[in-house]
């Protein structure tokens, strides 16, 4: 924005400085035709037309005025200035303005960084605050959580609040799990493991917290190898949202063919599918915003490609997994 308001500025100086500079020609013109006393210009002779005096006029070659001539009716005297000359005036006042304009420019950038470092400066702050913060809350529920994880397997319970108490206690643990990975690297600890045991697994964790949905699972016998940890971040994510955003008597497929996985679900419509990967994008007030965005993130650095379409509210999500699988 700067830089176009000092190119705006610069122009409309140009078209001043190229009228002063027409203006001082005409003026010495003017002073040339008394004195004569000017080696730049030349003159010549010509007969007396309907043609305006004492203004500044152009062709081809020349910038010229036309004046009396002496006491004669008949001819007028033409002041001449080669216009190669004045070009290179109009050439030299150009380098002049465009050394200014890159050394204003120089100085805008200098004073807008300094300007956003110090204005940026309390937002960087806060969110070193809020990742320092994360951290801590991710550090004090790993031992509570691990310590109800451990007593509920030790636990020979089989009612429905056992049930219960169990599915939520993953659940808290796969949000857990979601906010470590948001601020750590993936180590790719690669191992091989089959991809229909993997998908039965999640299926089983998200069924019974979704009991009105419709479960269509298809999937193909194939070995990745990859980090497992960070797959099943990705694919619990995509079936988190496929759940949570899902109709209320609506249905979730997921069949895998040659090498991709291919989930779909059906859902009241996304308003920016565009947007859907980015970080803390919400269709809605629920959530963090930033499922998704693991996603995109982790299919990066797992060397996973991704489509995402949207047709007649059924959503759509192919992951492409010929890097991660196995011959």
């Amino acid at each position: 924005m700067i830089e176009l308001f000092l190119c705006f500025i610069f122009y409309q100086y140009y078209k001043v400085e190229e009228e002063h500079i027409r203006n001082n020609i005409f003026l010495e013109m003017k002073n040339y035709s008394l004195s004569f006393d000017d080696e730049r210009f030349d003159i010549d002779i010509i007969a007396k037309k309907k043609q305006a005096l004492y203004e500044l006029n152009e062709d081809n070659n020349t910038l010229f005025i036309l004046v009396p001539f002496q006491d004669s009716q008949e001819d007028l005297l033409k002041i001449l200035y080669p216009k190669q000359k004045y070009i290179l005036l109009l050439k030299e006042r150009k380098i002049e303005m465009l050394i200014q304009f890159l050394f204003l420019s120089v100085i805008a950038i200098l004073l807008s960084l300094l300007a956003a470092f110090y204005t940026l400066k309390p937002l960087r702050d806060s969110l070193r605050l809020l990742e320092s913060f994360i951290k801590d809350i991710i550090h004090d529920l790993n031992t509570p959580l691990t310590s109800i994880l451990i007593n509920l397997k030790m636990i020979d319970g089989n009612n429905e609040e056992w049930e219960s108490i169990s599915r939520s206690a993953k659940n808290i643990s796969m949000l857990h799990q979601n906010l470590d990975c948001y601020l750590r690297e993936v180590h790719n600890n690669e191992e091989k493991f089959l991809l229909a045991e993997f998908i039965d697994e999640q299926v089983k964790f998200f069924a019974p917290l979704y009991g009105y949905l419709t479960w269509n699972v298809d999937i193909e016998e194939k070995v990745l190898f990859t980090d497992r940890i960070a797959f099943t971040r990705i694919v619990y994510n995509l079936l988190s949202n496929a759940c949570k955003y899902n109709t209320s008597h609506g249905y979730i497929t997921i069949t895998s063919v040659e090498e991709t996985l291919v989930i779909i679900n059906d859902s009241y419509g996304i308003s920016h599918p565009d947007k859907l990967f980015e970080r803390f994008y919400k269709e809605n007030e629920r959530g963090l915003g930033i499922g998704l965005h693991i996603v995109e993130k982790l299919c990066k650095e797992l060397g996973i490609t991704k489509t995402l379409s949207v047709k007649d509210n059924v959503v759509t999500l192919t992951l492409f997994l010929s890097k991660v699988t196995t011959k």
